[in-house]
């Protein structure tokens, strides 16, 4: 039957007598008595292998434990199992590590169970709780005993069973193991069998190819030879060319030098020229300049003559109105012969004037003709100019041309220089693409022939793969044989155990009955 014990949780199965020793005690106990105890169940408790227990103690009275320190130790071995206090679990054992829980929900009622999970066989042992505070050091014993139920005793006859058994299912593993294995051996034989023949199709192939092409190299070495003759006949003509060539640029040469020395010449007469049409320009400038003084002076003269014309006009209207004052008043002839008199001595000065003048514009008239025949030969003297500045561009227009024609004519002897030179470069670049050609088809020769090494080399290897699979193969047939040979051997084997087995099997039969 079940009760309540200690502190209020269901305790143990416990027949009613042995309850009489703790109501004993609990009726010896006084009421004002504070003695810390720690009660525990008398029966120990029991469970099996790979089980979560749970070891339970109460204190006594029952109070708070939430602020006590709480160790359950493994008797035996004197070492703490798990360690609480003050609400932080310690250190403990490393066998009980991750495996032990203090059950803190019953702390405030004061219960001080401990959980373990998983337990074995090597758990089983006294384990004791204690418990101290500030009321003192209290502590209590329980009994944990672990069971395995597969640790029975096991009859030999069942030992023989099963170690014939787990060798027959063995040897029937290893059997299809080796059965999968050689199909797998086989498939993959003749795998690289048609591998084998494949490449040695391709290497026939190859060989095929190998003897086209060294064909095509044969024939395209006699054309290089064919074009290397060629090249070197075209080398000689090219080297007559360059003779000819050399020859003509020494001509043209020559022909160059004359031609700087003329065109010296030219420049030089040029220069002269040049200088002529300045001199005459400077002296043509001098004579407008002069003409153009005397041009003003004339137009002075003719101011100062038409000046001198309206004053005597202007002195005869007077003279004209002082005879009719004469003939009107006769009393003032006296005066008006004074006046007369006056007038007559100026018309004297105005006509000597007048001669003065006359004689003035006569010189004028001389200088005006003079200066008209030294424009004249001014003029025939620019004309004479400008015939031998025609004379002097025809010159130089024959000049300019004939400086264009061997112009023309050093072009056309560069060009031809050019010409040759690429003719020669072309020359150049087929001898070198010969020999391109050459060095191409040395390196064609030799990959063929590297190409035919390799290609031996892969038949070799290929014979050697080859024989290394027939060893395999041999090898197969090989472990099939001990194989075969054990199968037989744990047939006999079997056999030799199932017959001493019988008599021992009657004996057990006898033993039973």
């Amino acid at each position: 039957m079940r009760f309540t014990s200690g502190c209020n949780h269901p305790s143990f199965t416990l027949p009613w007598r042995t309850l009489l020793p703790y109501l004993v005690a609990l009726h010896l106990l006084q009421p004002g008595s504070a003695q810390l105890r720690v009660v525990a169940p008398s029966l120990r408790v029991t469970a099996i292998v790979g089980q979560d227990v749970v070891l339970r103690c109460h204190l006594s009275p029952c109070k708070n434990a939430w602020n006590s320190d709480i160790r359950w130790i493994q008797h035996r071995s004197s070492r703490i199992v798990h360690h609480y206090q003050d609400g932080v679990d310690l250190e403990q054992m490393e066998e009980y590590k991750g495996r032990t829980e203090l059950l803190r929900d019953g702390l405030s009622d004061g219960n001080l169970d401990l959980r373990i999970t998983a337990v074995s066989t090597s758990d089983s042992g006294s384990y004791s709780c204690a418990v101290q505070d500030d009321d003192g050091y209290a502590e209590a014993l329980v009994e944990l005993e672990v069971s395995d139920p597969f640790s029975q005793i096991v009859h030999p006859w069942k030992v023989a069973l099963a170690v014939i058994v787990t060798i027959l299912v063995g040897s029937s593993v290893i059997i299809v193991f080796l059965c999968r294995k050689k199909v797998a051996l086989s498939r993959k034989l003749k795998r690289k069998d048609g591998e084998l023949a494949e490449q040695a199709e391709i290497l026939e192939r190859k060989d095929a190819m190998l003897t086209e092409q060294a064909e095509t190299l044969e024939k395209k070495d006699v054309m290089l030879k064919e074009q290397a003759m060629i090249a070197e006949s075209n080398a000689e003509d090219l080297k007559k060319l360059a003779a000819k060539l050399e020859k003509h640029s020494e001509e043209m040469g020559t022909r160059d030098l004359k031609l700087d020395k003329l065109a010296a010449k030219l420049e030089h007469q040029t220069k002269e020229l040049e200088k002529q049409k300045s001199e005459l320009k400077s002296h043509f400038q001098y004579m407008d300049f002069n003409a153009g003084k005397q041009k003003k002076m004339v137009t002075k003269l003719e101011e100062h003559y038409e000046w001198m014309v309206t004053r005597n006009v202007k002195l005869e209207i007077p003279a004209i109105k002082v005879g009719q004052q004469a003939k009107e008043s006769e009393e003032q002839k006296s005066e008006l012969k004074e006046h007369h008199e006056e007038m007559g001595q100026q018309a004297k000065e105005s006509e000597e004037q007048k001669s003065e003048l006359k004689e003035h514009h006569e010189e004028m008239g001389q200088q005006a003709k003079e200066s008209e025949e030294q424009k004249s030969e001014l003029k025939e003297h620019h004309e004479e100019m400008g015939q031998q500045a025609k004379e002097s561009e025809e010159q130089k227009s024959e000049l300019k041309e004939h400086h264009e024609e061997m112009g023309q004519q050093a072009k056309e002897s560069e060009e031809q220089k050019s010409e040759l030179k690429e003719h020669h470069e072309e020359m150049g670049q087929q001898a070198k693409e010969s020999e391109e050609q050459k060095s191409e088809l040395k390196e064609h020769h030799e990959e063929m022939g590297q190409q035919a090494k390799e290609s031996e080399e892969q038949k070799s290897e290929l014979k050697e793969h080859h024989e290394e699979m027939g060893q395999q193969a041999k090898e197969s047939e090989e472990q099939k044989s001990e194989l075969k040979e054990r199968h037989e051997e744990m047939a006999e084997q079997t056999e030799a155990v199932g017959e001493s087995l019988s008599p021992n099997q009657s004996n057990m039969g006898q033993s039973m009955g």
